[in-house]
């Protein structure tokens, strides 16, 4: 049976391809789900309008990416306050929603708590680095400082 996915679907393809599968796969996993629809003339011409559409805002998607990155970049200190014990030691640890609002608090722009990747658990002070995909090509690299109050 031939299909059109209608999301990313491990093994098989991504959202918009037109691919072949097993009717049984199709009529009991895909179409239930709304992973996928069946392939007709007019939903493969529909599927090329969304495509085209998607490549156009990929692409402004990239250059707001290399925005944000940039702003990032210029960003003086990002700097976090955390619970320290008297012997120095975090209580708990940093979450990448403790550094999405750190960076928004020293002026940067609005993120997405899951783009934010911590390289581990941070918990000591000091200066950290974080990673935070704003794009599948584009990451971008935030030093935080992390600080204590008792």
């Amino acid at each position: 049976m031939k299909i059109i996915l209608t999301a990313d679907v491990s093994g098989l393809g991504e959202s918009g391809d037109i691919v072949e599968v097993k009717d049984g796969y199709a009529r009991n996993y895909l179409l239930p789900r709304n992973l996928a629809i069946v392939a007709t003339k007019g939903a493969q011409k529909q599927v090329e309008t969304i495509r085209r559409v998607q490549e156009n805002r990929r692409v402004r998607n990239l250059e707001h990416a290399h925005e944000l990155k940039q702003q990032l970049q210029n960003l003086d200190a990002v700097t976090l306050t955390a619970k320290v014990s008297p012997q120095g030691k975090l209580f708990g640890s940093i979450t990448s929603g403790d550094v999405v609002a750190a960076v928004r608090k020293a002026g940067g722009p609005n993120l997405d708590k899951r783009s934010v990747s911590l390289r581990g658990h941070i918990k000591s002070l000091g200066k950290h680095v974080v990673d935070v995909q704003l794009h599948p090509d584009v990451t971008a690299n935030v030093s935080v400082q992390v600080t204590g109050e008792q």
